[in-house]
């Protein structure tokens, strides 16, 4: 997760150097010159950010995969990746001790040698921070046994478990082979006093607030209520570009899926990066919309950016997200805390499971959607679920106005009905939902709907029984966390405070009935919110597996969601 945030430090501050630490274990994953080799394609002119390769031989349980790599074939794999300047520091090369094996303990030289070894590694890290703030794509590796200085070797130097205390040997011989006198010691102390320009508070640049563009009035576009479709993700679209082309830090990551996911306008209006300029796909070396094919590159540096006080959105297919969220989530915990106020984290998720019946389950993958429902407890997590082409103009409004905040937007890529305002959509951002159809009958059924696609057998339910004299609200549900209670959610210790939640009389205006049915195209724990406070009969409709299908209409009904389904369960409810 670091070399994200030392990318994007890089890309912000260019003439600033962003170290990053990586150990064996994080270079057996995939992520790790994924990462670096998508960027450096986009963005080859920034290279000041150094990873250094702590290449020990163990991984936390055992030796590591690339522990049985020689040094030059170590040297070779990063050379084969595009670092231009690889670095290697071997502690081998140092001792006089004769220990076995590849990797050696510094701490076990003679006094003499061991300065020798240290002098060379500050020799080296001043070569690698010189060749990478000079424009060349740059590893520094240092090669020495894991555990070198502390109590144990090897991968049982990984941590401290229960019983490892100053009554043990092994812990008080490592205290007293690595004494210092009171002197050293403050060596020790004023090179760390001295490091980097002096206290990090003063010279750190995550320490102050990057200032960010004014984006003026957002181009929104007021499609008629009950007019034409429209394809929601499509006006966002044309609100992206307007953020692009004023904040020229702003970019905009999808993993190879704009034009997929009914944003090619944003590839028009900002281009794609790419050094290969071609305008049959929008791309040139000056774009921003970065697109590899790799969720966590592209979540990486989204999150990654908007922790360092950019403005930037993640774009995702709902089913691929998931190989993206660790890093996502990790900064929207991280803003929660931020002694300094930055741009959200703003994605938005389309192509959901229900638009994926051609795909089949390898591209449904609505559960984690469950994971933003647990996430909502944080305190500024906000998954947003706007019903048409209006309201989700207005949801990217309001997640561009706020601060320290991650913020999900979830909608269909498939024209669907416009069926509010953009008010409307203001006020349900505040109480939760929004009511989009009422109708009195000697009993009321209420539906608390999460989605857009979801509405549509909803509203043919609605018809049913209203043909039995049965009165009928349906609310849209696209804030919900607003509809928890301010007891359930850990807003108190964010902070940047939001404390608003839909009080019981506005809870009763919205969901009040007979009976209620919560319904979602995805997963059931965004409902939570209504079922936990609801009072009346009530039952839940969701996603239970995908399948293969021609339609959005065969996978609801393969999972329930059929307006027969709904109506008559509404009537079991009522007692009838």
């Amino acid at each position: 997760q670091g070399q994200h945030f030392a990318m994007a430090g890089a890309k912000l501050h260019p003439g600033i150097l962003f170290p990053v630490t990586i150990g064996d274990g994080g270079l057996g994953e995939p992520y790790i010159m994924s990462s670096f080799g998508h960027f450096h394609t986009a963005f080859p002119h920034i290279t000041n950010f150094l990873p250094i390769l702590v290449w020990n031989g163990y991984s936390q349980e055992h030796h590591s995969m690339v522990s049985t790599k020689t040094n030059e074939a170590m040297i070779q794999y990063w050379e084969g990746n595009s670092f231009e300047e690889v670095i290697l520091v071997n502690a081998k090369d140092f001792d006089d001790t004769n220990q076995p094996g590849d990797y050696v303990d510094s701490t076990q030289f003679s006094f003499k040698n061991r300065l020798e070894f240290v002098q060379e590694l500050l020799a080296a890290t001043h070569q690698a921070a010189q060749s990478a703030l000079g424009g060349k794509l740059t590893v520094l590796i240092v090669k020495q046994l894991k555990g070198a200085g502390v109590h144990k070797r090897g991968a049982k130097s990984h941590n401290l478990y229960p019983g490892d205390n100053t009554e043990k040997d092994y812990i008080v011989s490592a205290l007293q082979e690595r004494a210092l006198t009171p002197e050293g010691w403050q060596l020790v102390r004023t090179n760390f006093e001295r490091a980097a320009g002096g206290p990090a508070s003063g010279h750190v640049v995550t320490e102050k607030e990057l200032p960010v563009p004014e984006l003026g009035q957002l181009p929104l576009t007021e499609y008629p209520v009950k007019g034409d479709k429209k394809v929601a993700t499509t006006a966002m679209g044309e609100l992206i570009v307007h953020v692009g082309k004023t904040d020229p830090n702003f970019l905009l990551t999808n993993a190879d899926g704009n034009a997929a996911s009914g944003i090619n306008n944003v590839n028009i209006g900002l281009k794609i990066l790419h050094p290969t300029p071609d305008e049959d796909y929008f791309q040139g070396p000056q774009g921003q919309v970065y697109e590899p094919l790799s969720e966590d590159a592209c979540a990486g540096l989204a999150a990654g950016l908007a922790l360092f006080g950019a403005r930037t959105l993640w774009c995702s297919y709902e089913s691929f997200a998931i190989n993206g969220l660790p890093i996502w989530q990790t900064v929207t915990q991280a803003m929660a805390e931020l002694r300094r106020p930055t741009p959200s984290t703003i994605t938005l998720f389309t192509a959901g499971a229900l638009e994926q019946g051609r795909n089949g389950w390898t591209h449904q993958r609505p559960e984690i959607e469950n994971y933003f429902a647990a996430m909502m407890r944080n305190g500024n997590i906000f998954p947003l679920f706007p019903c048409d082409a209006n309201s989700i103009q207005v949801c990217y409004e309001w997640a561009l106005g706020t601060k320290n905040k991650g913020i999900t937007i979830t909608a269909s890529k498939s024209p669907l009905p416009v069926r509010t305002t953009l008010d409307q959509t203001r006020q349900a951002l505040q109480d939760g939902g929004i009511i989009l159809h009422e109708t009195e009958g000697k009993q009321k059924v209420v539906f608390a709907v999460i989605g857009d696609m979801p509405l549509i057998p909803t509203f043919e339910a609605a018809l049913e029984l209203e043909d039995e004299g049965i009165g009928v609200r349906i609310v849209s549900v696209i804030n919900p966390r607003r509809l928890y209670r301010p007891t359930d959610v850990a807003w108190e210790t964010c902070t940047e405070k939001d404390s608003h939640f839909l009080d019981d009389v506005g809870f009763d205006r919205l969901f009040a009935g007979d009976a209620l049915i919560g319904i979602t195209g995805g997963a059931s724990a965004l409902l939570e919110p209504v079922m936990l406070r609801s009072t009346c009969k009530r039952d839940t409709f969701a996603w239970k597996r995908g399948e293969t299908a021609s339609s959005a209409g065969e996978i609801m009904a393969y999972n329930g969601l059929r307006a027969e389904n709904l109506a008559k369960r509404a009537e079991e409810l009522l007692g009838r």
